[in-house]
Parts: structure tokens; sequence; C-alpha cells
């Protein structure tokens, strides 16, 4: 985390030239807004920073993704796609996924999930594209497909990570959604036997009897 806010630090400074040190404390004004859930408030100045910075990828980034978190999402996929195509990164491939799934953009989702198994991303990356692709297959009405997506990387493992807690709940929904309750209990149980305290698995599993 300390290298990419120094890494934003240098970009800001060679792109804001003379006024580079006012516009990276805006930067850091309009992150600490993001860190403390004002995404409304966020949004307001990174859009005045992306105005006077349009090539500033850190900028981009945070612009987007507190649009997405603001629900907006035609907008956050404008500046993430940008931000893309400005550092080439495969980061945030994940969310730009879901802002095409919020507005029905199947083609796109499909696209964007190609393009990041291709990058060979890290396992708690490939874990959130593959979540998102099988929510927009589950909303396509194509549950066997969803489930067959989430299936092929659910085994369990004797430490898991986030991304594996992650997977295996959304796996148990869709299972309860198709109306395995069985194999939904069976995963909502395996998640709390690692991490009861993980989202509110303790209540969906209670809730299956």
């Amino acid at each position: 985390m300390a290298s990419r806010t120094d890494d934003a630090r240098v970009e800001i400074l060679q792109l804001g030239g003379p006024n580079g040190e006012r516009l990276y404390q805006q930067l850091l004004r309009a992150a600490e807004e993001y860190d403390a859930g004002h995404d409304h408030e966020a949004v307001v100045l990174l859009a005045r920073l992306r105005d006077k910075l349009p090539d500033a990828a850190a900028v981009r980034e945070l612009l987007g993704l507190a649009l997405y978190r603001d629900g907006r999402y035609a907008l956050a996929a404008r500046e993430l796609e940008d931000f893309g195509k400005l550092t080439g990164s495969v980061d945030q491939l994940p969310v730009l996924m879901d802002c095409y799934r919020a507005q029905r953009h199947w083609r796109r989702v499909d696209d964007a999930f190609e393009q990041l198994q291709a990058a060979s991303p890290s396992g708690a990356l490939a874990t959130e594209g593959r979540i998102v692709a099988a929510g927009a297959l589950a909303d396509q009405g194509k549950l066997d497909a969803a489930l067959a997506l989430l299936r092929r990387k659910a085994d369990d493992v004797k430490r898991p990570k986030e991304q594996h807690l992650r997977l295996w709940y959304a796996l148990a929904d869709l299972e309860e959604r198709a109306g395995d309750i069985p194999r939904a209990r069976s995963l909502f149980d395996r998640i709390v036997r690692h991490d009861p305290h993980f989202a509110d698995v303790t209540a969906r599993r209670a809730s299956l009897g």
C-alpha cells in the first residue's frame, strides 16, 4: 500500500507541475473521504482532480471505485476503463466486470473476464473475477453454468484465505438458489468451521435448518 501511495505522489507531482504538491494533498483528502465511506464527497473531490489531471491513473482509479460504491456504474466503468488504458493494469477488472453486470452488459462482462484470465492474475484477483462472472451468468438464468464455474475452484483447503471463503460463500448462495440445500449447507458449514464470523454465514447456515 505504501508503494502505491508513493507511486501516486510521484505521478501527481510530475503531472501537476508547480501545483503538484497542492493537487496531491487534494488526492489525499479524497482518499480520506473514500476510506471513511463518504463516497459522494470523494467523487466531488476526485472529479475536480480528474478534470485537472486527466492522465493521472491514481485519480482515475480512485474515482472509479468511489463511483462504483456510490452505485453510479456507467460513470464508474468509464473511469476504470481509462485507468486500465493508462496503466495496462488488470487490478480493477473484477470491479469493472461488476459495473458491466449491473448494467446488464453481458458481453462486456465476458470480455473482461477473458482479459483477466489471460493476464494470469493473483489468486485473489482471479477468484473475484470468477465470482462476478458466475453472478452475471446467474443473473441471465444460466444457473448451471454459474455453478460449474465456481465448483471448478471450490475444493476445501486446510488454511483458506479470504478468497476461498468468498468463493465458497458465493457458491453456497447459488446452490441454495438452485434448490440443492444439502450442498449449500455443507459449504456454509465449511466456512463456519474455518471462520464463523465471516459475513453473515452463521445466520445463513442456521436458516437452512
